[in-house]
């Protein structure tokens, strides 16, 4: 059996699919409706939207299999991903790299293989849609268009919910995306007992820029203040656009005074950015920063109503 190889880039495929947030959540007819469509429309058993991540392969959507995951290693779908179109497999015990695989001399008896890499705007190969059978088959050339329209159904739902969670202007995280993530970080921190500090930021003299140069680089500011929070924070720190010209970043393993040296860092680098980009102004920010303590404050809400509260203090007290 042949081990499926790992795919350049697996780091930033990896993070597109955790920023998704899609992992172990409930089955949705969105994705349902489309694999039945698959079982239909090629007269297969089984047919499986299949997220691969580290060491596994997730199903979101599953018909025909009485499971929810199996290993990475033994997956046909891991192969799949390290391509850009369909990757078939007629008859797998013909196949020396699949013929003794456990999917294949066991349940679910595959035979037959045929899955379309499911990809990310940004390119990223975040899992299949597939057909599988228990007997030997091959598609026509008809059959793989049909697949690859199918697959970009899936796609496009999969945008629908990175959509959701992700700030049109900015392409960061907006609330409802920080805050799935930051609950269960927040969560975890509180439980392992590991030090987590929350930085709430505004831009300074925002309202200048739209009125003086226009609400055209006025979302050029923004855009620019997020682009330097992806280039200097860390990828173990969540960030996101709350609304309007408000920015939070949550520092995990991480104490105050080593996130006031973070966030000195990162002015300095948006100082040195906004020269780069020849603004007509200065692209400063005020911020409330939190350790936060879990006695005190014992959900991410209070934590972040909190921190609110002290860039606001913060901000008064440079007027």
């Amino acid at each position: 059996m042949q081990a499926p190889s790992t795919p350049i880039g697996e780091a930033s495929r990896l993070k597109a699919l955790k920023d998704l947030d899609i992992l172990d959540t409930m089955p949705e007819e969105r994705f349902d409706r489309i694999t039945r469509m698959a079982k239909r429309l090629f007269d297969v058993p089984i047919a499986l939207v299949s997220l691969v991540d580290e060491n596994r392969q997730w199903f979101k959507s599953c018909f025909g299999v009485d499971a929810s995951e199996t290993p990475r290693d033994i997956s046909f779908c891991g192969h799949a991903i390290l391509g850009d179109d369909t990757f078939q497999i007629e008859d797998a015990l013909a196949d020396p790299r699949f013929a003794d695989n456990p999917l294949v001399t066991g349940y679910p008896h595959i035979r037959f293989y045929a899955g379309h890499p499911l990809t990310t705007p940004d390119g990223e190969k975040l899992g299949t849609l597939c057909i599988i059978d228990t007997k030997p088959k091959s598609l026509t050339k008809d059959d793989l268009i049909a697949l690859d329209d199918l697959a970009v159904m899936v796609e496009q739902e999969l945008a629908a919910l990175q959509m959701a969670i992700t700030d049109e202007l900015t392409s960061i995280s907006n609330r409802r995306g920080f805050m799935k993530l930051a609950n269960y970080s927040f969560a975890m921190c509180r439980r392992q007992a590991i030090p987590l500090t929350i930085a709430y930021m505004d831009l300074d003299q925002f309202k200048p820029i739209n009125d003086q140069y226009g609400h055209a680089e006025g979302d050029n500011a923004l855009r620019l203040f997020a682009e330097q929070m992806r280039v200097s924070f860390r990828e173990s720190d969540l960030f996101a656009r709350m609304g309007g010209d408000e920015f939070v970043v949550m520092f995990t393993d991480t104490n105050e005074a080593d996130a006031t040296e973070i966030l000195q860092r990162f002015a300095s680098d948006l100082r040195a950015a906004a020269k780069q980009h020849k603004l007509a102004y200065p692209l400063c920010f005020s911020y409330g920063l939190l350790e936060v303590d879990f006695t005190q404050y014992p959900s991410i809400d209070s934590a972040l109503e909190q921190a609110d509260q002290l860039m606001y203090r913060h901000k008064s007290c440079q007027r």
